[in-house]
């Protein structure tokens, strides 16, 4: 089962359709420790405020249970803001601490001329080596995603980097550490190939809990 982690931020019900159509069964929305607890898999969704989502992480009563399945080795998907949660800060409106389960701070995309803040859109993302993570197995180099973002994952290490677009600069957008996965653009709202990677992250935690 796969446990999208409701702490009020984020439309739940569009990402488990997403899933739903991407073929992916047993996906819950998990709104008490017991059924994270029960889970082969976590899917950390948001939108909206950096503060916001970690003030509602800390009151929903999961933040516990969701840092111990991670430890055990439970595959986690962080999906826009949720991937930005996983940083050790953000400086989104102040300086605010993060879950720190992966190296790296959430900081404004840098304004250039001729680009637009937020990122909204459907835009190219790249991945580097020549080799596809398993996040992006059967997905062509340069495919596009939906993007809604003004802010972005500064990693520490840059093997964690699977994916990145250009906005102004090369930003990264997709991460990878160990059982921790990112991105940053809505695979929910991203059309076949955003179901791929849906269907891509249910293979891998399948393929754990088998």
């Amino acid at each position: 089962m796969i446990a999208i982690i409701d702490y009020s931020m984020g439309n739940l019900r569009s990402v488990q359709k997403g899933f739903e159509n991407a073929g992916v069964g047993g996906v819950a929305i998990a709104r008490d420790a017991a059924v994270v607890s029960q889970a082969d898999g976590l899917v950390l969704p948001g939108v909206g405020a950096y503060r916001d989502a970690m003030l509602n992480l800390k009151k929903s009563g999961l933040l516990e249970s969701i840092l111990e399945k991670v430890e055990g080795g439970t595959p986690l998907l962080g999906i826009c803001l949720g991937m930005q949660l996983l940083m050790d800060s953000s400086l989104e409106n102040g300086d605010y601490e993060g879950l720190g389960l992966v190296s790296g701070v959430c900081r404004p995309i840098p304004r250039v001329p001729g680009i637009k803040i937020p990122h909204i859109g459907w835009n190219t993302v790249d991945y580097p080596g020549m080799t596809a993570n398993p996040l992006f197995e059967g997905v062509p180099r340069d495919s596009a995603f939906y993007f809604v973002h003004s802010y972005y994952c500064d990693l520490i290490r840059e093997p964690d980097v699977i994916g990145r677009v250009e906005y102004g600069s090369m930003l990264p957008c997709a991460l990878n550490h160990g059982n921790l996965y990112g991105v940053q653009f809505h695979p929910e709202k991203s059309s076949t190939l955003g179901l791929r990677m849906l269907s891509n992250f249910g293979a891998i935690v399948s393929g754990r809990s088998n």
